[in-house]
């Protein structure tokens, strides 16, 4: 735990110096980001960062393999939207074969 921390941290501080060097801020403005400027405000505190940076990597893939299988449920219980679905990907991707 206390390892995970400290590479927490680590990856904060080098998202903290990425942040002070862009020219346009706009194109690298996520949550982490968010987080860091409420840092800067006194919004939150530098644990409360590092909290909820860790959180996040913890929690999202079982958040994300959730949201996932109801996604698909979905998809499937409606066949008109996924066949909406198949023609966009055939437009924006044509030919190619799709790749992970």
């Amino acid at each position: 735990s206390k390892d995970l921390k400290g590479a927490m941290e680590i990856l904060i501080e080098q998202k903290r110096q990425k942040l002070s060097t862009v020219e346009k801020l706009d194109e690298h403005m996520d949550f982490a980001s968010q987080l860091i400027f409420a840092q800067n405000r006194g919004d939150l505190t530098a644990e409360n960062v590092n909290q909820c940076v860790l959180e996040m990597m913890i929690a999202a893939p079982d958040t994300l393999s959730v949201t996932l299988f109801f996604m698909l449920i979905l998809i499937a219980e409606h066949p008109t939207v996924e066949e909406k679905m198949m023609r966009e990907i055939e437009t924006v991707m044509g030919k190619q074969d799709l790749q992970s």
